[in-house]
């Protein structure tokens, strides 16, 4: 759909139509529930106007950002979905949000009763905290707010919400005790649309759904679950083209710090890409990247721009200067390098750089 540059030595590609294949079994899991889009962070680091563009082409009509100026770059691609922000109302932001047409999640009392006074009777959602201790209205600030008829009066709620904090692990107690929790929370909104699931809590069953879910890594093609096999088609292809193949003659050592030693015979390729561009520092000495169904080690530690990699095998024979290497996709799974590099599926994807080439299909 776009050409790469022929220049940037970094190449993410997005398969579109996988994104649409998960969004429509996540559809039919959730039944009758409507499947809202989490499209924070730039969709997760895939480029947010290609992805919510074709989530919308395949019936997608409400999306969730992280921050005010996510919801407007949100905006500008669709002009007529429903547009939650999740974490931020600015003091005096009424406003911007009625004038764009974004729907604040309140979170404190603080932000309720700004809403209140500047909304205009504009829609907005309340999130509950249930568990997580993170974001939303605590047990006393629900039962101050449902004590305060004229401020609950000024609002108009159209979705209350709550987030579950474990999941992806299917038999954690603190899920139904937070479903529990939130059923008794929010009977101060009889009639009102509700939602808990993220990803996860899509796949803890018809309980979970309530009236919208908002998967977001699952949408991507990360597994939801903490462990297990990944129901979820893969998106996202990393690539980096390699800059440079040597051959060793002499024992010596690569990369900063002379962490790893090489003795000959061995040969290292640097390839054009590091933690700049969002491949982690953590993967030095435990990542790999595959070329022609091949894997080599990383070799020494990520830099910034480069890494190294070990390619003295026989089968890395013909490997040259110009060729392409697979950091994630082609059976190298988000969550097998997530687990290499000590962190998780979302980090990895989030962290994507927008210098690297997107390339949709």
């Amino acid at each position: 759909m776009n050409p790469p540059s022929l220049a940037q030595p970094v190449r993410i590609t997005v398969d579109l139509e996988a994104l649409a294949a998960n969004y429509a079994q996540l559809r039919h899991r959730a039944a009758p529930a409507e499947v809202a889009a989490v499209v924070k962070a730039n969709a997760y680091g895939l480029g947010v106007g290609p992805v919510a563009s074709r989530l919308a082409r395949d019936g997608c009509h409400s999306f969730f950002a992280g921050t005010v100026s996510e919801g407007l770059e949100l905006r500008r691609v669709l002009r007529h979905a429903r547009v939650f922000v999740l974490n931020e109302l600015p003091a005096g932001g009424a406003p911007q949000y009625t004038r764009d047409q974004l729907v604040p999640v309140l979170n404190t009392l603080d932000e309720v009763r700004a809403w209140a006074t500047q909304g205009a009777a504009a829609p907005a959602a309340l999130q509950i905290d249930t568990g997580m201790t993170r974001a939303g209205l605590s047990a006393a600030d629900v039962a101050q707010l449902a004590a305060d008829s004229q401020l609950r009066a000024a609002l108009n709620v159209v979705l209350v919400m709550s987030h579950l904090a474990c999941a992806d692990e299917a038999t954690h107690p603190l899920n139904r005790q937070q479903l529990e929790r939130f059923g008794h929370l929010r009977r101060h909104w009889p009639g009102i649309p509700w939602s808990i699931a993220n990803s996860a809590g899509i796949f803890l069953g018809p309980d979970f759904h309530g009236d919208l879910v908002r998967p977001g890594i699952a949408l991507y093609g990360g597994r939801p679950g903490a462990s297990g096999a990944n129901p979820m088609r893969a998106v996202v292809k990393l690539e980096s083209r390699v800059l440079q193949v040597r051959a060793i003659a002499d024992r010596v050592t690569v990369g900063y710090g002379a962490a790893q030693a090489l003795t000959p015979p061995a040969r290292i390729a640097t390839a054009g890409i590091g933690y700049a561009d969002g491949y982690p520092r953590s993967l030095s000495g435990h990542g790999s990247a595959l070329w022609r169904g091949r894997r080599a080690r990383i070799a020494g530690r990520v830099s910034m721009d480069l890494l190294t990699l070990d390619v003295s095998d026989s089968g890395f024979a013909d490997l040259t200067a110009g060729e392409w290497v697979t950091l994630i996709g082609d059976g190298l799974t988000l969550e097998e390098v997530a687990s290499a590099g000590s962190t998780v599926n979302y980090e990895l994807l989030t962290s994507l750089s927008r210098r690297a080439d997107r390339v949709y299909r």
